[in-house]
């Protein structure tokens, strides 16, 4: 069992900055990724941002070069620099993660959300 605890969301004015943490602990024997998705009311779960083991990074169009993923891999933890904030930003960002929980068995996991809004 792996259990993902994220914080740091919050209102934030349109222009602003905030940052997003998400940390794994439970049986983790390795962690091959880690990242964010969002949802805003009436859509669907989108793909923000993901960072793999070897911390090749993928991002989504809309936040590439506003956001920054990055990763902490003693502490398991994966963080979410977020600049230049837009009203579209505003959902609920997701983490996962995705690994081993021995050599042969895998796991994958979210966290339990945590609300952004930027306003206008």
């Amino acid at each position: 069992q792996v259990q993902l605890v994220e914080s740091g969301g919050g209102l934030v004015q349109a222009g602003g900055s905030l940052r997003l943490s998400c940390a794994a602990s439970g049986s983790i024997f390795s962690i091959n990724a880690m990242g964010w998705y969002r949802q805003a009311p009436g859509k669907q779960r989108e793909l923000v941002a993901k960072i793999h083991s070897g911390d090749k990074t993928n991002y989504a169009d809309s936040v590439q070069g506003r956001f920054t993923i990055s990763r902490d891999n003693a502490k398991n933890t994966v963080y979410l620099q977020m600049n230049s904030l837009k009203p579209e930003d505003t959902a609920v960002y997701y983490c996962f993660a995705e690994g081993r929980v021995t050599t042969s068995r895998t796991f994958g996991s979210w966290g339990q959300g945590t609300q952004v809004t930027v306003s206008s």
